[in-house]
């Protein structure tokens, strides 16, 4: 395990963000270079018919994507495709380009193999990310992650338009767009969780009017109970929401076995990783039992393994979302995943995930 024994100490040694930084550096050398694409591909590339799935048109060769988060310009595209993942989500883009809240703001929480960031959003805007994106070839799908610019003048309608700006240039480029509405990284908080904003939202996006709509969905917190998800889902069913994405980061420290000294010293901000694997899986488990399975979910938060990559699949998710386990397990995770997902599958005699999530149903 070259990632563990030697690339994962020398990232570690750095702050969390300028480790992200060098990360992405590291990936762009080598999506502009067709020899390290190869070698990635070679290394780390898993395919299997029984892997393969098909969601508003689009073939995902195995269920296995980048979360929103780590390549939010769309800078990395390619290696990505590379590496293994079956599809990949970039983003969040706002309307207005950001640089985001004031540095430090990406810690890591190791005894919980976990990660705490206010980054605030930051990301080179919605336009210039988007004719990026214009000049990539990719085989896999791509989605686009989109948010509201954080600036707190930026309320009501304004909001809503500057939502609007971001979907409309998205649609220039993705397969699918995420709408995420459950940030907890601005000084605003959640805007967009509030049911009556979410329906503004979701007609001023005009999904269920317009034929020409590329397939939306909706990004939930992870920090809902039941009945507020019952309330939100009842709206995006109204607006005929295309499927959706559980969760996003979450704002609590239960639970966590980080000092809590540790947890004074980094402050505010959205927890991700292993920590909120269970409750992420729980509002999967939720959303497929009030849609009656009837709307596609991408489950991410704490996937580590195949095992909580399992989890996720048993509870109602079709595809599945890494990000802060890529930080701690490193991109061999995505094949192992896979491997050992693919040889679950066979020795149950099963030809598709599909077949694998019904099973507990």
């Amino acid at each position: 395990m070259i990632y563990k024994s030697i690339i994962k100490p020398l990232m570690f040694d750095l702050e969390a963000e300028k480790a992200h930084e060098t990360a992405m550096n590291l990936g762009k050398i080598a999506s502009r270079n067709t020899l390290l694409r190869l070698a990635g591909k070679s290394l780390y590339n898993f395919s299997s018919s029984r892997l393969s799935q098909t969601f508003w048109g689009l073939d995902f060769r195995n269920p296995i994507g980048l979360a929103a988060g780590f390549d939010k310009n769309g800078e990395i595209t390619e290696i990505i495709e590379a590496i293994g993942f079956g599809f990949t989500e970039v983003g969040s883009i706002t309307a207005n380009p950001s640089t985001g809240n004031p540095r430090p703001r990406a810690f890591r929480l190791e005894s919980d193999q976990s990660l705490i960031n206010r980054m605030g959003l930051n990301n080179d805007g919605a336009q210039t990310i988007v004719r990026r994106l214009e000049k990539k070839q990719l085989g896999i799908p791509l989605g686009v992650n989109i948010a509201k610019t954080h600036d707190p003048e930026i309320v009501g309608d304004k909001a809503i338009q500057d939502y609007l700006f971001s979907f409309r240039e998205a649609h220039k480029v993705a397969d699918y767009i995420t709408v995420n509405i459950s940030c907890p990284n601005t000084t605003e908080g959640k805007t967009f969780e509030d049911p009556g904003a979410l329906d503004e939202l979701l007609a001023a996006l005009n999904i269920k009017e317009d034929a020409s709509a590329i397939p939306t969905l909706v990004k939930f917190s992870v920090d809902l109970d039941r009945s507020q998800l019952e309330a939100l889902l009842d709206i995006c069913e109204q607006h005929r929401v295309n499927g959706y994405v559980a969760t996003n980061t979450s704002n609590s420290r239960e639970g966590l076995h980080t000092d809590a000294n540790r947890l004074k010293e980094v402050g505010r901000g959205g927890l991700s990783g292993h920590a909120i694997c269970a409750r992420s899986t729980q509002i999967i488990r939720w959303i497929s039992e009030i849609t009656n399975g009837q709307k596609p979910i991408i489950g991410v938060g704490g996937i580590n393994s195949f095992e909580t990559a399992l989890e996720k699949i048993r509870a109602g998710a079709d595809l599945l979302q890494i990000y802060t386990g890529l930080v701690y397990e490193g991109p061999g995770l995505i094949k192992r995943i896979n491997k050992k997902l693919d040889r679950h599958l066979k020795e149950h005699h099963m030809d598709s995930i599909h077949q694998l999530e019904k099973m507990d149903k």
